[in-house]
């Protein structure tokens, strides 16, 4: 496949990450868990063969360090005006090319996955796209074609918004893809389909 997309992924400072998650794993600092989970998305991210790069979007010098490790470029987050703005941001900087926005919660992200909803993504009209996640109400992709705005709506209830705003879901079998992680339960489920590496010397439990 030839790589194509650029994708955005956005990350807090450590401190304000994943607040669910905190004290999920109690001998492990919340920072430290919270990293993990985005560098292992960001790692499967820049495997997939149809990414040509990857943009994190933050504020935070050791998110930024760790991107740069796995190959991604950080770019600051200006003026850390919240998720969408982010997004917005990152997609304006990889210009009219094909763009999507990808959470960085997804530490058993496998490439392959990602690859086959971009591909599918490309398919058809020239329009938005999205990935609900698990429980079908939240976003953890949105796709735009070159020319056509991102206009991410994440939040609470974010694939109502997206379908609204005019983006069309993508429902194909992306389990590793659809496994966000914001509580202790999503940490479990991931673990079961196999965390990235940084995630699983965190000896997270899959029960």
């Amino acid at each position: 496949m030839q790589p194509t997309w650029t994708l955005v992924v956005p990350v807090k400072r450590l401190t304000a990450a994943k607040s669910r998650l905190r004290g999920a794993l109690p001998v492990v600092p919340h920072e430290e868990l919270a990293l993990a989970l985005a560098a292992d998305t960001v790692r499967a991210a820049v495997a997939c063969p149809a990414v040509a790069e990857v943009l994190v979007v933050t504020a935070d010098a050791a998110v930024a360090a760790a991107a740069g490790a796995v190959g991604a470029r950080a770019v600051p987050d200006r003026p850390e005006a919240g998720l969408n703005a982010a997004f917005r941001h990152g997609a304006r900087l990889a210009g009219r090319r094909w763009v999507a926005g990808l959470t960085a919660d997804l530490p058993a992200l496998r490439p392959a996955e990602l690859a086959a909803a971009l591909r599918a993504a490309a398919t058809g009209p020239a329009v938005r796209r999205f990935v609900p996640d698990a429980p079908g109400t939240g976003t953890v992709l949105l796709a735009a074609p070159p020319g056509v705005p991102l206009d991410p709506r994440f939040g609470v209830g974010s694939a109502a918004a997206h379908r609204a705003s005019g983006a069309l879901p993508l429902t194909g079998d992306w389990p590793s893809l659809r496994r966000d992680v914001d509580t202790a339960a999503d940490l479990a489920a991931a673990a079961r389909l196999g965390l990235g590496p940084r995630s699983a010397a965190l000896s997270v439990p899959s029960g």
